[in-house]
């Protein structure tokens, strides 16, 4: 076989995906605080880049960057102050402050029992030992260390660092300072002076037996009446297994959610419509425009060349991300329209929804991703309105209304007779719905709802 190193042209296409492309698909799945984390980054590399904050006009803002906009200082605060802009409120002033005025601060678990501690008054070593003792608290309000461990860390007594640490579990919420949770609940009961001596056994003895609703081995070990064990589990579920969740512990709770788009609903007809302030947009510095126009430098005007095309890149990039995701809602809704209408949730895919606007279904789900729309009916993420298809006798069912039917069925049934999950799906049959066990339970399991042995009461 003869070789040959000749060289040859031959076209080719290929799809290559450029460091723009990348970010457009980055920037399009960003939520709002991702976005907004991004830019702030982009500002710090690209100095021509400023974040328009969407309350101040463009053109208000170009005239606050005028060099020849001087603003005399003295005089404006002066004039303020005199005309009561600034005002200090003493107690005998009628004009309080607003309450929106204050911020509201949540105590983290550890403040809250610190404060209680503060008020036992104890000083000296005691006070040492049971501010270890809380700092040792994890986010449950479980206690990790032994005591042991506490005692050589602070140099003290077995006993004592005991006898602090009884103090510091009546402290509310009750259960906070235990290192199990027999202990946990079991602190609960005496702060709550609950006597019943079956309670305390079934814990210390039952209790994987009582989230597995065993009934019937806990009454035949205790030799005891069904009916009072069923009594006795009721007011273990009622406490808490876990004192120190109702507490901010991160402080990174997110507080609210600002929807990407609003849904109005107007003289019998919905308007999708952008919200411009959940939607960062950027603008040129006026100040570097004018050093490009005014320089000579050949080396400044490469630099700032390079920088204005990448900023109009990204401006391009930001308003292409907002037509996307109003696109990918109108669309949705032209689906949904029975969900707003009738409380009726069609089935919907990715898919059909990217067939519907012509683009790619990896883009609708970009688009999708923790973005959220604001309804009459409430706020909801955009992925809450896609749902599988279930083939019925009479044609398709979304997998949600599915799960509606479940919950409904489960809700109404015998308490003292569960229906199985395939009890269930033969209940389903009968509505022309047509699925297996193993579907009924896994949409079961999405619902958080335990089996049926773990539903039954006695």
């Amino acid at each position: 076989m003869l070789q040959s190193f000749d060289l040859n042209l031959s076209q080719s296409q290929k799809l290559i995906i450029t460091p723009r492309l990348k970010q457009a698909i980055r920037i399009l799945q960003f939520n709002n605080q991702e976005l907004y984390d991004y830019l702030q980054k982009e500002m710090e590399k690209n100095p021509l880049i400023e974040i328009n904050d969407n309350y101040a006009s463009d053109e208000n803002r170009s005239l606050y960057t005028k060099q020849e906009y001087n603003i005399d200082w003295k005089k404006y605060l002066d004039h303020n102050i005199n005309s009561g802009y600034y005002k200090s409120y003493s107690v005998g002033n009628n004009d309080k402050p607003s309450f929106q005025n204050f911020m509201y601060y949540e105590k983290t678990l550890k403040e809250y029992l610190m404060f209680q501690f503060n008020l036992c008054n104890l000083k000296g070593k005691d006070k040492k030992i049971g501010e270890f003792i809380i700092e040792s608290l994890d986010d449950n309000g479980y206690l990790n260390n032994t005591v042991e461990e506490i005692s050589a860390q602070v140099n003290e007594s077995h006993k004592k660092v005991e006898s602090i640490l009884k103090v510091i579990q009546t402290f509310d919420p009750y259960g906070v300072g235990a290192r199990d949770l027999k202990e946990c609940l079991t602190i609960q009961l005496n702060m709550k002076k609950i006597n019943n001596l079956t309670v305390y056994h079934i814990i210390n003895k039952h209790l994987e037996d009582v989230g597995k609703n065993r009934l019937n081995k806990i009454a035949k070990s205790l030799n005891i009446n069904i009916a009072e064990v069923q009594k006795s589990c009721d007011l273990i579920k009622s406490l808490e297994p876990k004192p120190g969740r109702e507490f901010n512990q991160s402080g990174n709770t997110v507080k609210y959610i600002k929807p990407d788009i609003i849904l109005h609903h107007i003289n019998n007809e919905y308007i999708v419509q952008s919200n411009e302030t959940a939607h960062p947009n950027i603008i040129i510095s006026n100040f570097y425009k004018q050093l490009l126009n005014n320089s000579n430098d050949k080396n400044t005007i490469n630099f700032l060349t390079d920088k204005l095309n990448s900023a109009l890149w990204l401006s391009k990039i930001l308003e292409q991300r907002k037509c996307t995701i109003k696109k990918v809602s109108s669309s949705i809704l032209k689906f949904q329209i029975d969900f707003f209408n009738k409380n009726i949730l069609n089935p919907l895919t990715l898919q059909d929804v990217a067939n519907d606007i012509g683009v790619h279904q990896s883009t609708v789900s970009r688009a999708t991703n923790g973005k959220y729309i604001q309804t009459p009916k409430g706020i909801f993420e955009l992925k809450f309105f896609f749902s599988n298809k279930v083939e019925i006798k009479d044609g398709y069912v979304s997998s949600s209304t599915i799960k509606s039917l479940i919950k409904e069925i489960i809700q109404n049934e015998d308490c003292k007779k569960p229906f199985s999950d395939q009890e269930i799906s033969n209940i389903l049959e009968s509505k022309k719905i047509n699925i297996s066990r193993r579907t009924v339970a896994k949409y079961r399991d999405e619902l958080g709802i335990p089996s049926s042995p773990l539903r039954k009461r006695f």
